[in-house]
């Protein structure tokens, strides 16, 4: 992609004003996403994204610059330029760049590029009328085909030079369910870091029934009371609330400057012993996992909170300089139009020994969250607000019927806290994480797990 002596050309000249580390991230992309709403085909679109990411780090400041021009010309101009930042005089530094192989955690069979476009939209009609059959409520539906081969090229001062390919495949249902004047949303949307082979380990018929059946419950369902009562959030995407509610807090970029509820408590208590949370970039075609992170740094299992001890953050090579911490493989980017930073890549709350029927009937009145929406948080203070996409009132230890407009509002540092009960049925769901460095691929997941008080918003009265 780029030849080493210009490699070294351009890292040379990247400190000729100073500075202590120089990374070049070159991408080149392709990426096709088609839709079908209401039975026609709106998009059908491809495209690829080519551009080389220069940065420079001086102690704990960092000087950015990108480029689609990736002659050898146009990136020592580009990174003289970014130099100019700095007023030191240039540093004397020798490269020893060693091309890396990592370890493959997503073998890929067939890259999905190499596939007739025919039978992608086969597959889009398939989930189309599977979803808009499934029953009479269901006025509109949208199926969304996606795929992505990202390969990158990595090198910096440090000796790191390594090239990763990650491909990626998304199928994506959601279903409008319609009642007099109301609707009701439902969604689906499985992902993988797979080739077309996905396809072999999902049937878009029942994903396409899924997300019909999430609108057909909600918008039949009654509005749920509001108050403080126990919680059961079932797993899979479930996960999103420790994700967006914990997850960003124990990310370096905001423990580095203090501005998370996690800032200096490492080997402290912050849940309930029952808690073991992780965030793991080397789950073999995880939707998001890579073999190297952004900064060519290996993925690796970072155990996070281990029951209940805040036992490690997670840290790219900017944020780990301030907190004197090595990187944890943590460091992720959209693209190359984005300096990296740290970022998650699998997280889940790990599996305990509880099943969903026993946090059902410890429940005397309850919410059943089935399926979260999205949601809000405050990463400084941790607050959250999420919507329910599929809830039930339990009583009496059963559940009683279904409800909807719930959300969940309450501190993820204190929503921790107050698990009682963590589940035997560990599932990951896919997910967009969007922070700093851009839009993201991130799993999220637990299992079901059961909190013991948590404010219930929705319609006071409604019982």
């Amino acid at each position: 992609m780029l030849d080493k002596d210009v490699i070294e050309d351009v890292l040379y000249a990247a400190l000729s004003r100073g500075g202590d580390f120089a990374e070049i991230f070159l991408e080149d992309k392709y990426n096709a996403n088609m839709k079908i709403v209401g039975g026609i085909l709106e998009n059908n679109i491809s495209g690829r994204d080519y551009g080389v990411g220069i940065r420079i780090l001086d102690k704990y400041n960092s000087i950015y610059a990108y480029t689609n021009d990736s002659s050898r010309e146009n990136l020592i101009k580009v990174a003289k330029e970014a130099a100019q930042a700095l007023s030191q005089g240039q540093v004397d530094v020798r490269l020893n760049l060693m091309k890396e192989q990592p370890s493959n955690y997503n073998p890929i069979s067939l890259l999905p590029s190499r596939v007739l476009k025919s039978e992608k939209v086969d597959l889009i009609r398939m989930g189309y009328e599977e979803a808009k059959n499934y029953d009479e409520s269901i006025s509109q539906v949208t199926v969304t085909y996606m795929e992505e081969e990202q390969n990158v090229l990595i090198a910096n001062t440090e000796g790191t030079l390594v090239n990763d390919s990650r491909v990626r495949t998304r199928y994506s249902v959601q279903s409008v369910a319609t009642k007099g004047n109301e609707m009701q949303v439902g969604s689906y949307s499985p992902g993988a870091s797979m080739g077309f082979e996905f396809y072999d380990t999902i049937d878009v018929k029942e994903v396409a029934r899924e997300a019909s059946r999430i609108a057909k419950v909600a918008i039949n369902a009654d509005y749920c009371p509001s108050g403080n009562m126990p919680v059961i959030i079932d797993n899979e995407f479930g996960g999103v609330l420790f994700h967006e509610a914990c997850g960003h807090a124990l990310e370096a970029e905001f423990v580095s400057k203090g501005t998370s509820a996690f800032a200096n408590k490492e080997d402290q208590l912050v849940a309930s012993p029952m808690v073991t949370a992780i965030d793991d970039g080397t789950i073999p075609n995880g939707w998001g996992t890579t073999n190297v992170d952004d900064e060519g740094t290996p993925t690796q299992r970072n155990v996070l909170i281990e029951n209940g001890i805040l036992k490690s953050y997670l840290i790219d090579k900017l944020n780990g300089r301030r907190m004197n911490k090595p990187s944890t493989g943590s460091g992720r980017r959209q693209s190359y139009k984005f300096a990296p930073t740290s970022r998650m890549n699998n997280t889940f709350i790990d599996a305990g020994d509880s099943s969903l029927d026993d946090m059902i009937r410890a429940t005397d009145y309850g919410l059943y969250a089935k399926k979260l929406g999205g949601g809000s948080v405050n990463p400084a203070t941790g607050d959250f607000n999420f919507a329910v996409m599929e809830g039930y009132i339990v009583k009496g230890g059963k559940i009683l019927k279904p409800v909807r407009g719930a959300t969940l509002i309450g501190n993820g540092v204190k929503v921790l806290e107050l698990i009682d009960m963590v589940g035997d049925n560990l599932e990951l769901g896919q997910g967009m994480c969007g922070a700093g460095s851009g839009l993201i691929p991130a799993n999220v997941g637990q299992p079901s797990i059961r909190v013991k008080s948590l404010t219930v918003g929705g319609r006071k009265g409604d019982e």
